[in-house]
């Protein structure tokens, strides 16, 4: 039996070095498909906060076209709306804070995104009618 030496040829890649290189490939590419689900599901949720923030900016919009005093009367205000085929829900809680006849508004937004609740709260201050001026009024009103 003859044995014919084996030639070593500088040329090509080994098999371990193609499964070596074959797994570094897979995993550079399952971490860049992670990135990119994780940053398109974070603008989605991105997206979902400003129409929330929209739908706060219009319910104080419509306070101060209305006139705080109105919707104190009102008392607690909630509604839901659909904003590009996503439910919200939003709740409008005033609150006398018995300075300068300052009221308290808060606007609370919220929705569920996969099973999950998200909520959006926004506070601000409206300058309603003193009682003092009211009273004034009705007074001077009567004795006329």
């Amino acid at each position: 039996m003859t044995r014919t030496p084996h030639r070593k040829n500088g040329k090509g890649f080994t098999l371990v070095e193609v499964i070596a290189a074959s797994v570094i490939l897979c995993a550079v590419v399952m971490i860049v498909g992670a990135i990119g689900t994780h940053s398109l599901v974070g603008t989605h949720l991105n997206r979902r906060y400003e129409m929330a923030a929209a739908l706060a900016d219009r319910q104080l919009s419509l306070i101060e076209y209305a006139g705080i005093d109105s919707i104190v009367e009102m008392g607690t205000l909630d509604g839901d709306s659909e904003e590009l085929g996503y439910l919200y829900h939003w709740e409008v809680v005033t609150e006398y804070q018995e300075i300068d006849n300052l009221y308290l508004v808060t606007i609370t937004v919220g929705w569920v995104e996969a099973n999950r609740p998200y909520t959006l709260t926004v506070d601000t201050m409206f300058d309603g009618k003193t009682q003092t001026q009211e009273t004034t009024t009705t007074q001077s009103t009567q004795a006329g």
